[in-house]
């Protein structure tokens, strides 16, 4: 099992990308693959996500107690920037 800072990071990660660009298959089962770990492996519940600048913040409930995880913009935005700098290398496949 992948350690839940490394899980939050990929999920958020490919979860920016996918709300990009809603019609990107690979995007969104990759978040829904990353979201199961979180909710069945890590037993989170009521996760929310907010950017304030310089830090994207993840909000969650594990064990009845609220915690909160950080990861900055710059990191967690470069799959999406990638993706934006060179649209010919990422094409949608269904």
């Amino acid at each position: 099992m992948r350690s839940l800072q490394d899980t939050l990071y990929n999920w958020l990660t490919i979860k920016v990308v996918a709300e990009a660009r809603p019609d990107d298959k690979s995007a969104n089962d990759t978040m829904k693959l990353f979201e199961g770990i979180l909710l069945e492996d890590h037993k989170l519940s009521n996760i929310v996500v907010s950017k304030e600048e310089p830090m994207y913040y993840v909000e969650y409930e594990k064990d009845e107690e609220r915690h909160k995880a950080r990861f900055p913009i710059e990191l967690i935005d470069v799959m999406l920037e990638q993706i934006q700098n060179e649209p010919d290398k990422y094409h949608n496949y269904e």
